[in-house]
């Protein structure tokens, strides 16, 4: 899925994924990649312009509580990924929604545990698909991610 990801990135407009998710899916095929990969990432990128709840998001923004992990999270993400999100967050790169966002996303996709590289592609998928305002610099060290890539 995160080779795929990358893809999407690197070689096709967002607006494609939006509208017309057969071509995506046929330029995919053609590109090299499996079938079940590509449904399977299809699927999971539906989730990613999906918005948080609005009465929870709401309660994220008034809250100023810090961010407790829930076991579950924390066996999908480590400390260093747990780290990371809250310093997007401190940053102004996320915003308590888009953060939950990514956590759920990051909870959903099919491997045990993410990497903090498979982490940075999430959220800039998230940035990506919610059309947020990112520099070059945060863009090129969420993309720099050593994230195994398939020549296609």
């Amino acid at each position: 899925m995160f080779d795929i990801l990358v893809y999407l990135f690197e070689n096709c407009q967002q607006a494609d994924l939006t509208r017309n998710s057969e071509s995506v899916a046929k330029k995919l095929s053609a590109a090299g990649f499996d079938d079940s990969e590509i449904s399977e990432t299809l699927a999971w990128l539906a989730g990613v312009q999906c918005a948080p709840n609005d009465s929870r998001l709401a309660l994220l923004q008034a809250s100023r509580a810090p961010r407790a992990f829930a076991l579950r999270e924390c066996i999908k993400l480590d400390a260093g990924s747990r780290g990371f999100l809250i310093s997007l967050e401190q940053a102004g790169v996320l915003d308590a929604g888009l953060r939950e966002l990514v956590i759920d996303l990051a909870l959903t996709a099919s491997a045990p545990a993410l990497s903090l590289d498979q982490l940075k592609l999430i959220v800039l998928m998230v940035l990506w698909n919610h059309h947020v305002p990112t520099s070059q610099l945060i863009a090129g060290d969420l993309l720099s991610a050593d994230v195994t890539r398939t020549q296609h």
